[in-house]
């Protein structure tokens, strides 16, 4: 090599470092008062460098432009900073204060038509240890949002039915992602159950109508369940109960945890010490396991993966009319579940949340000699896209839903197999994005205006649903709140698989109108909302044909979305944990006017399922001397409209009201300093035979006479005794508080 060259090469490396070096700027952003502002974005501009503080405040992130360029701060409900940033292959750490704008967007919080659980933002209606200790819920979410205004009690199902519309109106979310198959699978006349447990959750929101553009296929409500991150602490849980046996174990490492559940479950020990007026031939037995596994990523990235499986049966005579003794019918469900999350934050103030979730649920059902089995499988995936930062003013949310769906049954008149099967079901692939923001007009003032379309391939169509809504603060923790929107959802599994060849047939559709007053001051909450539902594009189709006593198939041609109806009410909810120590009660009151034409209804008619009234008090005192939390709900509905052949017009005969007053007590204790709690409980202690509608007879009697009989609960109460133990050997129990 020659000499210049030689005298040259240490200019040439000099010069290279100069371009290759990287200058790395890091820091922390905080407000006036020095408290650290997680979620702020920090970034040079004219470039894609840059980085999100964390929940501390901190930011760090590196550069290889050169010279100074404008370093930008910006953070929703607070001014945006810029300042010079001198880019020179250095380390330069950054104190930066960000300054609260009058127009905050976090003053005020969008509440029409929701309820919010374990979110300090807004107001804790429903805890996980509310829904585990409310007296009649028997630890059952949807037992629990029960208690709360808009529904109505429907024993005969178990499931939530809001504000005059059906079970299947509402749709659950677990992390973001719709569940396919929120219940255990059961038949008319048996309440089923969540198949999730509540321990699984750190929050709910329940949104009884108004509800975000993110949320779909829903025409009346919407249940938003949000899982724990990692677990708090390893520790092994032993649940001895009268009805079976659950265990649980949780791990924490570092940076991740493992859950393990296994649980077994056999009513018929118990059915044989309390009588049922039904005949079981095979009292309900389950049993099902689910892991959970979390993985923090990065420093606020976190992955969460949930399987469960659930296999149950059972099998009994339900009084008919029809049937001498009862009329026969079996049901086996087996049902897997498979949830993957993974949420985390981007650059430039955007975090990703997406998702993908499997559906495996199979039955067989045989009422009398018949034979029904069914099997659906679905997976659902997820994307969302949100920015806080976007802008001082206003937020910025993007997401996009797909569902590919297989559903069949086969259909058989006799077990023998001497009669045919009839073969139904469909394949459906459904698309759906929405965009969404929170405007800031002051500090007393904020909108929410998003829309949500959707695709689906059975229907052949796609529909368009603006939302809107706004929310005005009069002084702190008073607010006015009100919502519009439209709501579409596609027709159900049992009549898709028949009416899908029609091209008659369309999305159903809600659109809702929503004013509600809220204050929550001192531990007290106190709600009244006011709402109207418009019902249009619902299915109606012609009443099964009977010929030579054989029920002839539905004729795809008569299906039609002409359908309407309404629902109007007003819902009065009231919480005070405040006013005597260590009492926490609730009064939730709900008034609902509807009418409806679907399905096989000849005219407009009030469904089966509505109460015009609806009552909930509930009360739960904490006795810290005896370490015992005691707890009592009472529950009223007004008589129900049902369908008597023996008097003129349609559903025009009205059931008895409901009334219920359950019952339950924790005694909290330790057995080698692991904590302990005996939990008893009892529905319906005063034994009140009540009513739910009546079966009749197909054909009338030698007088003309239907005859008919009560749709009643299996037994008068429900009595539950458990004993549940948590082994923990770096925690010793804590008796002195209320059970979580």
């Amino acid at each position: 090599m020659n000499r210049p060259l030689l005298l040259a090469l240490p200019l040439l490396l000099a010069s290279t470092s100069v371009v290759v070096a990287q200058t790395t700027l890091s820091g922390t952003v905080r407000d006036a008062a020095g408290q650290p502002l997680p979620g702020a974005n920090v970034f040079l501009k004219t470039t894609f460098d840059g980085a999100t503080t964390d929940s501390l405040g901190r930011f760090r992130f590196s550069t290889r432009q050169t010279g100074t360029l404008p370093l930008l701060v910006t953070l929703l409900g607070y001014q945006p900073q810029e300042q010079p940033a001198v880019l020179d292959g250095q380390i330069h750490r950054l104190a930066l204060t960000l300054k609260e704008v009058r127009n905050q967007l976090g003053d005020v919080t969008i509440t029409a038509g929701s309820f919010e659980a374990s979110d300090e933002k807004r107001s804790t209606v429903l805890t996980t240890r509310d829904v585990q200790t409310t007296a009649g819920a028997l630890a059952d979410v949807s037992g629990a949002l029960n208690t709360l205004p808009g529904t109505s009690r429907v024993g005969e199902e178990g499931k939530l039915f809001v504000r005059g519309g059906a079970a299947g109106e509402t749709r659950q979310y677990l992390d973001g992602l719709p569940l396919q198959s929120p219940y255990n699978a059961s038949v008319a006349g048996v309440p089923s159950r969540g198949r999730f447990s509540p321990n699984l959750f750190k929050g709910t929101v329940f949104s009884t109508g108004g509800y975000s553009a993110e949320y779909g296929q829903a025409l009346s409500a919407v249940v938003g369940l949000n899982s724990y991150d990692l677990a708090p602490e390893t520790q092994t849980g032993i649940s001895l109960l009268s009805v079976g046996l659950s265990l649980s174990h949780q791990q924490r490492f570092e940076r991740s945890s493992v859950a393990m559940t296994g649980d077994y479950t056999n009513l018929q020990p118990y059915y044989r010490l309390v009588p049922q007026r039904w005949g079981w031939t095979t009292a309900p037995q389950s049993a099902g396991g689910s892991v959970a596994v979390r993985q923090r990523v990065g420093e606020l990235g976190m992955l969460k993966v949930y399987g469960a499986v659930t296999r149950s049966r059972f099998a009994l005579r339900q009084p008919d009319p029809a049937f001498d003794g009862g009329r026969p019918v079996a049901l086996g469900n087996n049902n897997e579940y498979l949830n993957a999350t993974f949420r985390s934050p981007l650059r430039r103030g955007w975090s990703l949340q997406t998702g993908l979730a499997g559906t495996r649920d199979e039955q067989e059902i045989r009422p009398d000699v018949q034979r029904v089995h069914e099997l659906e499988q679905s997976l659902v995936g997820r994307v969302v896209l949100t920015n806080d930062s976007a802008s001082t003013y206003w937020n910025l949310k993007l997401g996009a839903e797909g569902l590919a769906q297989r559903f069949r049954q086969q259909y058989q008149s006799n077990t023998e197999g001497a009669a045919p099967e009839l073969r139904s079901g469909f394949d459906e692939t459904r698309a759906a994005a929405f965009a969404e923001s929170d405007i800031a007009f002051s500090n007393k003032l904020v909108a929410r205006a998003g829309a949500r379309a959707e695709y689906s391939r059975v229907l052949g169509r796609w529909n368009a649903a603006p939302r809107l809504a706004l929310a005005y603060q009069f002084r702190e923790g008073s607010q006015l709140s009100g919502a519009w929107g439209y709501f579409y959802q596609t027709p159900a599994n049992d009549l898709l698989r028949f009416g899908q060849y029609n091209p008659a047939l369309r999305f159903e559709r809600a659109t809702h109108y929503l004013v509600s007053y809220q204050r929550v001051k001192n531990e007290r909450t106190l709600r009244l909302e006011a709402y109207y539902k418009d019902y249009a594009r619902l299915v109606r189709y012609a009443p099964l044909a009977l010929t030579g006593n054989v029920l002839l198939p539905f004729s795809p041609s008569s299906y039609q979305s002409t359908g309407q109806g309404y629902a109007r009410g007003v819902d009065l909810f009231w919480r005070d944990k405040k006013t005597v120590k260590g009492l926490d009660y609730w009064v939730s009151y709900g008034l609902v006017d509807t009418r409806r034409q679907q399905r096989q209804d000849p005219v407009l008619a009030v469904p089966t399922f509505a109460s015009r009234h609806n009552l909930s008090v509930v009360g739960k005192y904490w006795i810290q001397p005896l370490h015992t939390l005691l707890g009592a709900t009472y529950s009223y509905g007004s008589p129900r409209a049902y369908y008597d052949p023996n008097q003129p017009g349609y559903n025009q005969a009205r059931t008895p009201n409901y009334q219920d007053l359950s019952l339950n007590l924790s005694y909290v204790t330790s057995i080698r300093r692991n904590l302990t709690i005996v939990h008893v409980s009892c529905s319906n202690v005063l034994g009140r035979n009540n009513v739910f509608g009546y079966r009749y007879a197909a054909t009338p009697d030698a007088s003309g006479h239907y005859q008919g009989t009560a749709v009643t609960p299996a037994a008068p109460r429900m009595l539950f005794v458990g004993l549940l133990i948590s082994i923990n050997k770096k925690r010793p129990a804590d008796t002195e508080t209320a059970p979580e």
